[in-house]
């Protein structure tokens, strides 16, 4: 590989040796490499999962969905709940605040064959999910979160189910130790840690060392999630570690073939050089067609368009034609404004570490009032409104 294409970060880790990682085992799921894609909300419908697929095998988990929803039939979420035609192991997670909603959800998830793995959100720090006491707010009520696992698990059978949380809400109420303990207790499959707290959204750099930690106090396995950019970057965190697996959320977006460079490092290949320009944006209206297939053109438009931002990082690509990527009102008026750009460009090595997503600063988390009294309240009076956001 050309050293340009690989960060002074990342220069000296080695591919995998032989033997030296197992596995992923989800349940009675075997998933190697040990690959989860992180499930971003509007991002991981069935088109962008297939087109991820396409480059390396893993564990890749829909855009999260509400329990709520799902069990009063609304349609969308039903849609946003589908798999493809094959798509096998059929990873979907759940978002909920009542163990009821979230049981019942589950039952028929796995009662009509839906799903192979189910996982559950505690980590969403967006302000109107913690607001009302959902996401990243629940594992200070550990009592509820107890609660909910095991609902979820009882409803289960024997599809897995695995949880994934952040730190904690701020640098001074850090729970992931204890959400560990509980996902274990109540008969999770298996933990994934955002290793940021929810103040710190996406900001910084992950807290690796937390994860070893949590691996330290956790008898299951420990998915580490946190700045995956390249593929070095896995194991590079499973060494420092000792995690089972990686969860790669925002290295992906614009790069799904991050998934084959993960595959080649931990099957002990040097990964290959990043796509030039042309077979990126062939990359990219591939995955514009699916959508479209999938949910319609006109359904599909608008929510690509943060798509083409992603694909075109670092490209020399004209003004005109990146305020016309805003604009256009068709997948062929779409190839039409890239019909006389420069396809011979080589990847951007400045890009290759360059964040995609959400990224933001820190804040303020926001809970219900009175959250912090009562840390054994199991009381949903303020959780009932289901909101659908980020996948944490």
């Amino acid at each position: 590989m050309d050293a340009v294409y690989t960060s002074a970060l990342n220069r000296s880790v080695a591919p995998a040796r032989s033997g030296e990682f197992a596995p992923l085992q989800v349940g009675p799921l075997s998933v190697w490499p040990p690959v989860v894609l992180a499930p971003m909300a509007g991002v991981t419908n069935y088109p962008f999962r297939s087109i991820c697929r396409d480059f390396g095998a893993g564990l890749y988990v829909s855009e999260m969905i509400g329990a709520r929803s799902l069990v009063d039939g609304n349609a969308k979420t039903l849609r946003l709940a589908g798999f493809g035609p094959g798509e096998a192991p059929r990873s979907l997670q759940l978002y909920g605040t009542d163990p009821e909603h979230v049981g019942e959800a589950v039952r028929r998830l796995v009662g009509e064959g839906r799903v192979d793995h189910v996982d559950m959100n505690f980590g969403c720090p967006v302000r109107k999910v913690t607001r009302k006491g959902g996401g990243a707010a629940i594992p200070l009520r550990p009592r509820l979160l107890a609660s909910i696992v095991r609902s979820a698990v009882d409803a289960a059978g024997d599809v897995p189910v695995t949880i994934k949380f952040r730190l904690g809400i701020d640098a001074r109420r850090l729970t992931y130790r204890d959400s560990g303990r509980i996902a274990e207790q109540e008969g999770c499959a298996a933990v994934g840690l955002h290793a940021r707290t929810a103040a710190e959204l996406y900001s910084g750099e992950a807290h690796w060392d937390a994860i070893r930690s949590l691996k330290d106090a956790t008898a299951i396995p420990v998915l580490g999630n946190g700045d995956i950019w390249e593929a070095q970057d896995a194991l590079r965190m499973m060494r420092q570690t000792g995690c089972d697996g990686v969860i790669v959320g925002r290295g992906c977006l614009g790069r799904p073939w991050l998934f084959r460079d993960l595959a080649d490092v931990f099957d002990g290949r040097e990964p290959c050089d990043p796509p030039g320009f042309g077979a990126v944006l062939d990359i990219m209206f591939e995955h514009a067609r699916r959508l479209s297939d999938w949910f319609g053109e006109s359904a599909a438009l608008p929510g690509f368009r943060r798509h083409l931002g992603w694909y075109t990082k670092g490209f020399r690509v004209e003004g005109e034609i990146r305020r016309g990527m805003m604009q256009a009102r068709t997948f062929g008026e779409l190839a039409g404004l890239f019909a006389r750009v420069d396809r011979a460009q080589p990847f951007p090595p400045a890009a290759m570490r360059v964040k995609r997503g959400k990224k933001g600063g820190v804040q303020n988390v926001v809970l219900p009032a009175g959250y912090l009294d009562n840390p054994d309240s199991q009381a949903l009076t303020a959780l009932e409104s289901e909101a659908l956001a980020s996948g944490g």
